[in-house]
């Protein structure tokens, strides 16, 4: 979903790794971006099957998803289908940077293990394959028969954003592109990632459209999937947050509240990529998001972009992103690939101080590779991944540090009369030299919780740490770069207890 314009201001943006918004004074449109050779025009391969690897290279995770090889950015196209989990995503057949966008594909029929399939949709006449949504027709309303997965997604080439459809009718193989496209057209580059649904109560299939630097969501509305009439454009203004290019819009209904997401960049809850939401209600046509100061922040560390939810999965929600960030996406020592996706989460609505508030826990599914739980000493008794509960009062500060025999910690402060966490990634923390954005000296979030003690699940990779309150009202996910995992506990402050159980390698 990614071109140019997706880019600017990254460097200059970030120059100071602890700020907290962006400077008015940044003109953010007109900065170079060097992952991009503008006039580097090859044309992207299809492999029939995807390259093999021993998923053993220094820093690749073994419990996220990677492919084999090669670039990948946002998870596009989720959607479950007869068992199987369907992971599209943003891709690069080519090569380990940015370029060539087509959709990935990977299957699961666990949410854990995953498989990589071949690449399921390459550049056209049209422009690149950008990111978008796959839908289950169950009802035949476009006509290509029922059960149809229908993908709708944009097309980017020659400045234009424009929405097409391709579809499938043997469970996401093969697709067929519609012969009709763009079945929405445009002429500017700033509309794009549609994700689409079907709204019951209106009888009609929703698509949520970002307009990038333009700001905002448009809505529209069709009754077949292939001819759209605009509903309405929904916009709030961020407090101190003007400049930010809006992305991957996912609007969803849990429980009486309806929930909008939206990633943004630059500019997110500490600086680079973000993803904030909205709450509200969706009428069919137009959604009104609750009157409170916005942004609110899915995810407070740095690495967690672009999330959306898998479609066709009735009442649950369960989303994955993107675990990187646009600010040194291409720099990061991956090869020979580059970026994984976060753990799946599962959103639920809950209330936090008269509020509504969204909460994400990793899916139940990550039972399944899973061992006993053992109480956490000094020493873990890991290799590889695992998950670290740690129970800490709230009635002084308490410091959290994962260390491992190089010397190298990553460090987390419970803050108990301030109720917030915070994280540091910096030298201390291991391999950082490789862009000058990647140290943030603290990375801050509240907890969101109530009564004397707060539970905190910690999940420990190769080269990411994925932290939650036990109850999801906060997330924080980051990269991180050491020269072995992190197998080294100590807890101060406060009375705590500590568990942990490891995690089986997922290849």
């Amino acid at each position: 979903m990614k071109r140019k314009n997706m880019f600017h201001g990254m460097v200059a943006v970030l120059a100071t790794a602890a700020m907290i918004g962006c400077s008015n004074d940044i003109d953010f449109k007109q900065q170079y971006n060097p992952l991009i050779d503008d006039n580097k025009k090859e044309e992207p391969v299809n492999p029939d099957e995807p390259t093999t690897s021993g998923y053993d290279e220094q820093y690749r995770p073994q419990i996220h998803y990677t492919p084999a090889k090669n670039w990948v950015n946002d998870p596009n196209g989720l959607v479950y289908l007869d068992g199987t989990w369907h992971l599209f995503y943003q891709y690069n057949p080519q090569g380990n940077v940015w370029g060539n966008m087509s959709w990935g594909h990977a299957t699961s029929t666990d949410l854990v293990h995953w498989k990589e399939q071949a690449v399921a949709l390459t550049r056209d006449a049209l422009g690149d394959i950008f990111s978008g949504s796959c839908v289950i027709d169950k009802d035949n309303t476009a006509g290509f028969g029922a059960n149809a997965m229908i993908a709708l997604y944009t097309s980017a080439g020659d400045g234009k954003q424009q929405q097409s459809l391709a579809y499938s009718t043997d469970g996401g193989k093969n697709f067929e592109r519609f012969g009709g496209n763009p079945v929405i057209k445009n002429d500017d580059d700033n509309l794009r990632d549609p994700k689409v649904f079907w709204h019951a109560e209106s009888q009609q299939w929703v698509m949520a459209l970002a307009k990038g630097w333009k700001r905002g969501i448009e809505l529209y509305g069709s009754k077949d999937l292939k001819s759209w009439n605009h509903l309405s454009t929904f916009v709030v203004p961020l407090t101190g947050r003007p400049e930010l290019q809006w992305e991957c819009p996912d609007l969803m209904q849990i429980g009486d509240k309806w929930v909008l997401l939206v990633s943004v960049n630059p500019g997110g809850p500490i600086t680079g990529s973000g993803t904030m939401y909205f709450t509200g209600q969706f009428d069919g046509k137009e959604f009104k998001a609750d009157e409170r100061e916005y942004p609110l922040w899915l995810d407070y560390g740095m690495d967690n972009y672009a999330g959306v939810t898998w479609s066709n999965t009735g009442d649950r929600h369960v989303m994955i992103g993107w675990m990187n960030n646009w600010s040194y996406s291409g720099d990061v020592p991956c090869s020979p690939w580059r970026s994984a996706f976060t753990l799946p989460r599962e959103l639920k609505v809950t209330e936090y101080g008269g509020k509504p508030l969204v909460t994400s826990t990793v899916v139940k599914e990550i039972d399944a590779i899973a061992g006993q739980w053992q109480d956490a000493g000094a020493s873990l008794d890991v290799k590889d991944a695992y998950q670290l509960q740690v129970t800490v009062g709230l009635d002084q500060n308490s410091t959290i540090t994962l260390s491992n025999d190089k010397g190298e910690q990553y460090v987390i402060d419970v803050r108990g009369s301030e109720r917030t966490v915070a994280a540091h990634r910096n030298a201390a923390t291991g391999t950082i030299g490789f862009n000058g954005t990647f140290s943030i000296p603290s990375m801050q979030a509240p907890l969101c919780v109530t009564g004397n003690t707060v539970t905190l699940d910690i999940y420990v990779d190769w080269s990411s740490v994925e932290l939650f309150t036990k109850e999801g009202t906060m997330a924080m996910t980051n990269l991180v770069f050491p020269g072995s995992i992190y197998n080294k506990l100590t807890v101060s402050g406060a009375g705590s207890a500590a568990k942990y159980r490891v995690l089986n390698r997922i290849w």
